[in-house]
């Protein structure tokens, strides 16, 4: 569907930006290649037309993205700014493109390291008694390297316009053992960290996981140990 609205972010280093028009809530992202006439230089303040399109479930995307009177290309001055009489109707940035500027909570690293030291110690048993091979353990090592480096394929394709990894996917990777790499990736990418609702499922993964080996490592304790 053919929409307007004004270019009021530019990334000019990395080829992309974000457009807000007045008929949709968010932000509508939009790359370098997605405009028809490469000669003009986008600038923040220009006024745009463009076909809104949905990718993914990941927000609105804009495609053939034109210049609405356009006279000048790749002016040398100071981009335009906002008129005053246009920002009132225009919707505020969406949460999502101002929290990735936000430094993740500092409680987050202290229940990663609480959850962390006492799985280092179950699977420390686990291995001890015979109880989880230690091939089990080199394949946890993977998933959790996997999951690190999935997680920044999905942050720079949030940045460039490309095709992203579902979230249920990310939340596999954590629960399959891979939630200390997914963990590391959120705080050096700076990514999911401040969506409430994927962090939320986060965690019951990571919960999720540590109970299952748990489970398996300490049902089949001793009479004995089992009775102190």
């Amino acid at each position: 569907m053919k929409r307007q609205g004004q270019l009021v972010r530019w990334e000019s280093a990395r080829g992309f930006g974000f457009i807000r028009s007045p008929d949709i809530s968010a932000d509508v992202f939009v790359h370098l290649r997605d405009f028809v006439d490469r000669g003009v230089a986008p600038q923040v303040g220009m006024a745009l037309r463009f076909d809104e399109i949905h990718v993914g479930g990941k927000g609105p995307r804009a495609m053939a993205v034109e210049a609405i009177g356009a006279t000048h290309r790749r002016p040398a001055g100071p981009p335009p700014p906002i008129p005053a009489s246009a920002r009132h109707r225009l919707p505020a940035a969406p949460e999502r493109h101002r929290r990735r500027e936000a430094a993740p909570a500092p409680s987050s690293a202290l229940l990663f390291i609480v959850l962390a030291l006492g799985y280092v110690a179950l699977v420390g048993y686990g291995v001890w008694t015979l109880r989880i091979p230690v091939i089990a353990v080199g394949g946890s090592l993977l998933v959790s390297l996997l999951a690190f480096f999935v997680y920044g394929f999905d942050k720079n394709a949030a940045e460039t316009g490309r095709w992203r990894t579902k979230e249920s996917t990310l939340h596999l990777l954590a629960l399959i053992g891979g939630w200390p790499g997914a963990w590391c990736a959120q705080r050096v990418f700076r990514h999911k960290v401040r969506k409430a609702g994927f962090m939320t499922v986060y965690w019951a993964t990571v919960l999720a996981h540590i109970t299952a080996v748990a489970a398996w490592v300490l049902r089949f304790l001793p009479s004995g140990l089992t009775a102190l």
